[in-house]
């Protein structure tokens, strides 16, 4: 059978998620552009592989058309939102990902985002490698309030981060788990409360027709101007041109950013602020992360090319 990979750091750290598929006497192949496949590349490359691995890569439906042999899409990661689920369904075609792969590394660069925008480290980094001994006043996180904006397995984790600052915790989510709020402190809000009331407010949903511009103009004038703004999930859930004019005019503290609405990022206006932290999807990206979704999303593969039912479906 043969196998297409399109992640860049598939394999990377360790030989074993490719070792996995070796085994099985597949042929291997991998994207060599050193960036996401562009539509003309992947209908290329799709057209009669068995199975693939992908990242953030598009996979709509006139592409999926085309792979006459596809029997398994497997996401290496989370989030499904370029892989267009209906056409794959239609075409009796698997969809799997990867969610308990990165959870820790995503939670991990969300707190660190916070605390740079918080204690201004880039610009002090900056300021300081170039010979000025500035101070820069930063803002505390110890005590402050925290609004989390989808409590799944990232913005759970997230919370456990927050209770070591003692932070008090808002939460929006259309699913409530009453238990695991007694447990940690969270107190369920509608989105407004949380927008209104927050110092420091992170997202943490996937990307969906609800989702899609969810904080827009309107949401980001109910913001408090001394708020900062997290977002280490999705691009395309906040709104670009609403972020940058907010960011612009000061209405918000300052934002961090990991995804943005396309990718990679091209000369977007953000990237002239000083009070916006930029960078290229990272949140996934630590050694262990990367080797456990490799391992996740290869054995999501096989179990589906072998018959087997696999652990994380989608359709």
């Amino acid at each position: 059978m043969k196998i297409l990979i399109t992640p860049r750091s598939f394999a990377l750290i360790s030989k074993n998620p490719m070792e996995m598929l070796e085994e099985k006497g597949y042929e291997i192949i991998k994207n060599e552009t050193g960036k996401p496949l562009n539509n003309k590349e992947m209908s290329v490359l799709i057209e009669d592989v068995d199975g693939i691995i992908i990242g953030i890569d598009d996979l709509n439906a006139g592409i999926i058309k085309q792979a006459h042999n596809l029997k398994v899409i497997s996401k290496y990661g989370v989030g499904v939102d370029n892989i267009d689920i209906k056409a794959a369904t239609t075409q009796e075609i698997v969809v799997t990902n990867t969610p308990k792969a990165n959870i820790d590394a995503v939670a991990d660069l969300t707190f660190a985002l916070m605390l740079a925008l918080a204690r201004r480290i880039p610009e002090a980094d900056r300021e300081t490698k170039v010979g000025n001994w500035k101070k820069f006043i930063g803002t505390s996180v110890w005590r402050k309030k925290l609004g989390v904006i989808g409590l799944g397995k990232i913005g759970r984790q997230v919370v456990k981060r927050a209770r070591g600052f003692e932070m008090e915790i808002l939460c929006y989510d259309i699913i409530q788990d009453e238990e695991f709020a007694r447990q940690f402190g969270v107190g369920y809000v509608d989105l407004e409360t949380l927008l209104k009331e927050s110092d420091y407010i992170t997202i943490h949903t996937p990307l969906n027709n609800a989702t899609k511009g969810m904080i827009g103009y309107k949401e980001l004038e109910m913001i408090n101007e001394n708020t900062f703004l997290i977002n280490t999930s999705r691009g395309g859930i906040i709104d670009e041109k609403a972020l940058y004019n907010a960011l612009k005019n000061n209405k918000i503290k300052g934002a961090a950013l990991d995804a943005y609405e396309k990718e990679p990022l091209e000369n977007s206006p953000l990237m002239e602020l000083e009070n916006v932290i930029m960078t290229s999807h990272n949140g996934a990206y630590t050694k262990e992360a990367i080797n456990n979704m490799g391992i996740q999303a290869a054995q999501n593969l096989i179990d589906v090319l072998e018959g087997r039912e696999p652990e994380n479906r989608i359709n």
